[in-house]
């Protein structure tokens, strides 16, 4: 008896030495990237991950959809998650509440609103101003869906808080569920929720915030300062395989587009899936690099103020940190 439990022993150590010794020769560096949301909004990472970008700069990336930028944000803070990818008025946020090992920004990926306003009435002729009086499902309150809606409505002279109830208390991802049900006049959505609502004959998208908005850093990948210092090569990889992305999304159709991230979006069919990407598309929504430009962030603070979000300015050097970016947009 102690002769075979001995052998299963050695049997086992050997089996276990095998398993280790090939996680240790794959030469893959282990991550784990938690994003706000999942979306075709941000077909670049998605082409990173298809393309084997990360693989081809020593990396695997597991990808977790955090369903909101705090719980994103909580996740990269703990530990949970190496980088983040959410909103960067996270990070300012962490920062004015005076956390000494904060979050920084190294790459921005979009530069507009991903969202869409989809409206009950299926034969509207929209204009801003018939959202007067009426009742919309939001964001959550100091996040950038939210901030964004409030800006194009100061925008176009509408009050946010007088001229129109909006409904802010439904988690994200459950809005479209709400307005299918019933719940409101519009709601803001993200693709392909908003087109979602639109085959199912629930709604009809009448604007593009990220059109009516303008140009705003939207989203970020972002780590803590502590982890970017400690792990330079890491930060530079990941962003190189970004950049790729980005670099393939620049000089390739929707069609193309949509057929690499296909795997990623496996419920949505061909055919939506391509017009959702040309939506995006359409809009230039992402950027040719992932350098997070000074006057972007300036940009961002003046909507959190003009929102009451913002108590502090926070410094451009303090929480943006662009030199893997430079790097990737070198290669």
């Amino acid at each position: 008896m102690k002769r075979r439990l001995a052998c299963i022993l050695v049997a086992i150590t050997m089996v276990v030495a095998l398993i280790s010794g090939c996680k240790k020769n794959d030469g893959l560096k282990e991550i784990t990237l938690n994003e706000v949301a999942h979306s075709i909004f941000y077909a670049p990472m998605y082409v990173a991950f298809e393309k084997d970008y990360f693989k081809e700069e020593g990396l695997k990336v597991n990808l977790v959809n955090g369903l909101g930028a705090d719980k994103t944000m909580t996740a990269v803070l703990s530990g949970e998650a190496e980088i983040g990818f959410m909103g960067a008025e996270a990070s300012i946020y962490v920062y004015n509440e005076g956390a000494s090992d904060y979050v920084v920004n190294f790459a921005q990926l979009t530069q507009r609103a991903g969202n869409f306003l989809v409206s009950r009435d299926m034969n509207e002729d929209f204009k801003w101003e018939n959202i007067k009086g009426k009742t919309v499902i939001g964001g959550r309150k100091g996040g950038m869906p939210q901030m964004v809606f409030e800006y194009i409505l100061k925008k176009q002279g509408i009050d946010p808080t007088a001229d129109l109830t909006i409904v802010q208390n439904i988690d994200f991802g459950l809005t479209s569920q709400a307005f299918a049900a019933g719940q409101g006049d519009y709601t803001i959505e993200f693709e392909p929720a908003a087109t979602a609502l639109e085959f199912d004959g629930a709604g009809k998208v009448v604007a593009s915030l990220g059109v009516d908005s303008g140009k705003v850093p939207y989203t970020a990948f972002c780590a803590k300062k502590s982890y970017i210092e400690k792990n330079p090569d890491i930060i530079q990889g990941f962003t190189n395989a970004i950049q790729k992305g980005m670099e393939f999304v620049a000089s390739h159709t929707p069609e193309e587009i949509a057929d690499v991230i296909a795997p990623q979006f496996a419920e949505t069919d061909k055919d939506t899936l391509i017009m959702i990407t040309r939506r995006y598309y359409d809009q230039d929504t992402w950027k040719d690099n992932l350098i997070f430009e000074e006057e972007s962030l300036t940009l961002l603070q003046d909507i959190l103020d003009e929102a009451g979000e913002l108590t502090a300015r926070v410094p451009y050097e303090d929480i943006i940190n662009r030199t893997f970016a430079e790097k990737a947009n070198k290669k």
